[in-house]
């Protein structure tokens, strides 16, 4: 297995001290503020509305192992010892308590679980994020190489037959349990290529080829299609799909930086993709896009968003998912997409499809079958600490979404009637 194959190892704490008795006293306190039984080794629970037994009656309960090691590591790092916690075994969900229902009730109080008066200590704590994650050219494919260069087996173990990464669509009028998850990411990758007006002879160009999937679907709709990654072992596996689908007359897949692209294109695509580029590049990112469509064409983008408050509170802090999971990745806002697009482009976004619940279903269905088939990616030598890491990335993310803390949604991009040629890229970041 290559060294980039394994989570950072989370180092054991130092020996508690203050900063550990606060974090206590603040475990305690969002204990007395979300419905979670916090229990302590003796079986003993945190904070005072906790032990009443009518009140916590059905609660999910988390389960301090280390309690001593835990507090150290919140204190110390309060945005990623929870996850780091996690990982080292300081903490796990209780017996019958499922991992994403026990991190619902904190996803859902995200704003409110710690009182006003010690949220405003937040600056003290955070992290900026790390200089070295920043997604330039040479940074992005170190970046993106991080995670999708783990293993083409890796995921094949977990994701449906599509190879399909990203958030499912599926369909509203029929049981969720009744729904095939590779119908439904089919339907995703349909519904975004109906958006961008891709049918027979349309020059198409994709910004995230992922495993193909999107770049074959398209060519079988009669599209020429142009896909770019940075990631060598996506675009390997890619090729091998598309030359077995009789494709390959119709799909080049590029390993190639979307600020290299050159062409013009009657529609673009990028599923996901948006969230690695960084928010000191996005002004670039939509220029580009800009720059690559032709006269009267369309792009349409899947991504994962939050609200504006939740992004300009968490721009620049560092978390658990960009340490271990995304490095340099940062999720936007709808409201800053549109920002970046009406100063920077001549792009305008016409039209937006939000189901952020179909994503908590598709990451409980990843997270179920890649607890099924871990016997099968550990002896591909991964070991427990990945699969705590991935355990606890699955199961956050699901309750983000499950919360609409996190959303995902279909935006499409379009330039008005009277929009003139596309302009430069806007300068600098973002203003609040």
């Amino acid at each position: 297995m290559s060294s980039i194959a394994a989570p950072r190892r989370v180092q054991a704490p130092r020996r508690p001290g203050v900063r550990a008795a606060v974090a206590r006293r603040v475990v305690a306190v969002v204990a007395d503020r979300v419905p979670v039984q916090v229990r302590l080794p003796d079986g003993t629970l945190l904070g005072r509305r906790s032990t009443d037994p009518e009140v916590r009656e059905g609660w999910p309960v988390l389960e301090l192992v280390r309690p001593d090691a835990f507090f150290a590591r919140l204190g110390r790092h309060p945005k990623i010892g929870i996850g780091e916690g996690y990982v080292a075994g300081d903490w796990r969900a209780g017996e019958g308590t499922d991992l994403a229902d026990l991190l619902v009730p904190f996803a859902a109080r995200l704003t409110s679980a710690v009182p006003p008066g010690l949220a405003r200590f937040r600056r003290l704590v955070d992290r900026r994020i790390p200089a070295a994650q920043r997604n330039s050219l040479r940074g992005s494919r170190s970046n993106i190489e991080a995670h999708y260069d783990l293993s083409n087996e890796l995921f094949g173990a977990f994701l449906d037959e599509t190879l399909t990464y990203s958030s499912a669509l599926f369909d509203p009028s029929l049981p969720l349990q009744d729904q095939d998850l590779a119908q439904a990411q089919l339907r995703k990758v349909h519904a975004i290529l109906d958006r961008a007006g891709v049918g027979r002879g349309t020059r198409l160009l994709e910004i995230g080829t992922g495993w193909g999937t999107l770049a074959i679907e398209a060519a079988r709709r009669g599209a020429l299609v142009t896909t770019v990654t940075l990631s060598q072992e996506q675009a390997h596996l890619a090729r091998q799909r598309v030359t077995e689908a009789g494709l390959a007359d119709r799909v080049e897949v590029r390993l190639e930086d979307y600020r290299e692209v050159a062409g013009s294109y009657d529609a673009i695509v990028s599923v996901e993709m948006i969230e690695a580029v960084g928010e000191e590049f996005w002004p670039t990112y939509f220029a580009a896009l800009d720059r690559l469509l032709a006269p009267g064409g369309t792009v349409a983008l899947q991504a994962i968003t939050m609200s504006h408050e939740r992004y300009l509170a968490t721009r620049r802090s560092y978390g658990w998912i960009q340490k271990h999971i995304f490095p340099g990745g940062l999720i936007p806002s709808l409201e800053a997409i549109q920002q970046v697009t009406t100063r920077g482009t001549t792009l305008r976004v016409d039209e937006v499809h939000r189901f952020g619940t179909d994503y908590a279903e598709t990451l409980q269905r990843w997270r179920r079958t890649f607890t099924e088939q871990w016997p099968t990616i550990s002896r591909r030598g991964f070991d427990e600490a990945f699969r705590r890491t991935w355990e606890f990335y699955l199961a956050y993310c699901e309750a983000g979404f499950a919360t609409g803390y996190l959303d995902v949604v279909q935006l499409r991009l379009r330039r008005p009637a009277e929009a003139g040629t596309p302009a430069a890229p806007a300068r600098g970041m973002l203003v609040a």
